[in-house]
C-alpha cells in the first residue's frame, strides 16, 4: 500500500501545512516553491503508478484529497488574507460541498460507488483554480509584479468553469441514478 505514489502523495498531503505555515510567517517565495513542489509530486506520482503498474484503492482516494485540500485550503487562506475575491471562493467551495454530498448520498441510496470522471470544463476549472493560486503566490513572491497578471480574472474563469463543471456533475449524477440497474 505505501509505494512510491502513495508516499508522494502523502507527502503532498504533508505540504499542505507547510505552505500555510510559510504564509503566516510571510515566507511567500517558499509558499511559492513548496506550492509547485507539490504540483510535481502530483504529476510524478500518477506517472509513477500508470508506469509501474502500482495504482491503489489507497491512492485513488488520497490523490484527490492532496489535491483538493491543497487548492481549498490555499483558496480559503488566500481569501482571508484578502488576495482572493470572496465570492470566487463561495462559488467553488459550494460546487465541491455539492458535489461530495451528493456523490455520499447517493452511495447510501444505491450502496453503488459512482465512478467520477472528470468533465473537460472540471480539468479547465481545476487548472483556472491553480493558475489564479499560483499567479497570487507569485506576486506575494514579488510585489513589483502586481497588476502584471489579472489573477482576479483568472479567478473570475475558475468560478464559472467551476460552476458549470459542478452542474454537469450534478447532472451526470441524477442521470447514473435514474437510468441504473434497480
Amino acid at each position: 500500500m505505501l509505494n512510491l505514489p502513495n508516499t508522494l502523495t502523502l507527502l503532498r498531503i504533508a505540504a499542505i501545512p507547510a505552505v500555510l505555515i510559510a504564509l503566516d510567517e510571510g515566507h511567500f517565495g517558499l509558499a511559492f516553491a513548496l506550492f509547485v513542489a507539490a504540483g510535481i509530486t502530483d504529476s510524478v506520482d500518477g506517472a509513477i503508478a500508470r508506469l509501474t503498474n502500482t495504482r491503489t484503492d489507497l491512492g485513488a482516494y488520497l490523490d484527490p484529497l492532496a489535491d483538493k485540500g491543497l487548492v481549498l485550503s490555499l483558496l480559503l487562506k488566500l481569501t482571508w488574507m484578502g488576495l482572493v475575491p470572496q465570492w470566487a471562493l463561495t462559488i467553488i467551495l459550494t460546487r465541491d460541498i455539492v458535489c461530495l454530498t451528493g456523490y455520499v448520498l447517493l452511495f447510501f441510496l444505491t450502496g453503488e460507488r459512482l465512478e467520477i470522471l472528470p468533465t473537460l470544463v472540471g480539468k479547465l476549472a481545476t487548472f483556472l483554480q491553480l493558475c489564479g493560486l499560483a499567479v497570487t503566490l507569485v506576486v506575494l513572491a514579488y510585489p513589483d509584479l502586481a497588476g502584471a497578471v489579472p489573477a482576479d480574472a483568472i479567478f473570475a474563469g475558475a468560478a464559472v468553469a467551476t460552476a458549470i463543471a459542478g452542474i454537469q456533475y450534478v447532472g451526470r449524477g441524477l442521470r447514473w441514478y435514474q437510468t441504473r440497474p434497480t
